[in-house]
């Protein structure tokens, strides 16, 4: 994959609280494109790339420590939105004792669902400054149908300039609300992408498929680089034009909190291929940087927690 500087990701980031229920709860914040941005960050930063996060907040105390966090991360918030008024969504987790996670969502306001009500929107006045974008099927499903329709048109653009289109499957059921085009519109997405990150688990979901063939599925993709995530067991990775390849994830002695395991994954899979890295390597990354974040709770580990990393 040729090296792209400057990339953007969309989506929603919403107040998180995690502790025990009706007891002592730690804030926080998440969200699955805001925390793979993070990582991007974290990991790229120094090999010269360049992270911006695109979404939509209020103007409330929450909203304004989320973006003084981000620019701490070296994440360039200029294309975030802040509309008065309006409130980051609210979730909550329960995580059991072998890590997996419960959560509780409170985002029908969520401010990230109407970024596209000024035209231009941010990310398509700045649509020229960028490299490459990546976004989610949960960025999809809390957008309005015209939002949908304004990221697609702004997708076309940026390919059809050299751009490149990072998409992550991401399927959550809930959001969708039974929607009967659900699958067309990540039909569109898988078109329109250069890069899929598939969790296997979500495709069988989707399609009403069973493991094979949500496997076929995934194989049968016209993107470029279709890289299929599936747990504890190897990522496989599919280069167009070459044969398919396992690349092993790492054991753990303890999983504490899967959150995030996906997200951190696709910031290391991104930041080693917009490096100049082979998809090997890459997979590698996202493997070895899942395997330390699902060692610490939550969805973002502290900086100190992150490794001395090289993408061998």
């Amino acid at each position: 994959m040729k090296q792209h500087s400057r990339i953007a990701l969309f989506g929603e980031c919403m107040i998180e609280l995690r502790g025990q229920m009706f007891g002592t709860m730690q804030q926080n914040f998440g969200g699955d494109t805001l925390n793979t941005a993070v990582y991007l960050a974290r990991l790229g930063t120094e090999g010269g790339v360049r992270v911006s996060y695109a979404t939509q907040l209020g103007t409330d105390a929450y909203s304004k420590a989320m973006i003084e966090a981000w620019s701490e991360e070296s994440i360039d918030t200029r294309l975030v939105r802040c509309d008065e008024g309006k409130m980051p969504g609210l979730y909550t987790i329960q995580v059991d004792e072998n890590g997996e996670r419960t959560f509780y969502y409170w985002r029908d306001m969520s401010a990230a669902k109407d970024y596209f009500v000024d035209n231009p929107s941010l990310l398509e006045a700045h649509l020229d400054e960028l490299d490459a974008l990546y976004y989610s099927g949960i960025s999809l499903a809390v957008l309005p149908k015209s939002g949908r329709e304004r990221l697609f048109d702004l997708i076309h653009k940026l390919r059809a300039r050299g751009g490149k289109v990072f998409f992550d499957n991401n399927y959550r059921p809930r959001l969708w609300r039974g929607d009967p085009d659900t699958a067309a519109w990540y039909d569109r997405a898988f078109a329109n992408a250069d890069l899929a990150m598939i969790t296997l688990e979500d495709n069988a979901a989707l399609y009403g498929l069973d493991e094979e063939s949500a496997l076929s599925h995934a194989f049968s993709l016209t993107c470029d680089e279709v890289v299929i995530k599936r747990g504890v067991d190897p990522t496989i990775v599919r280069v167009r034009g070459e044969e398919a390849f396992m690349v092993p994830t790492f054991k753990v002695a303890k999983v504490v909190d899967t959150t995030g395991a996906g997200d951190s994954f696709a910031g290391g899979y991104l930041a080693a291929r917009l490096q100049g890295q082979s998809p090997e390597v890459a997979a590698r990354s996202g493997n070895k940087i899942a395997s330390i974040v699902v060692q610490y709770p939550g969805a973002i580990i502290p900086r100190e927690a992150m490794p001395v990393f090289f993408f061998t």
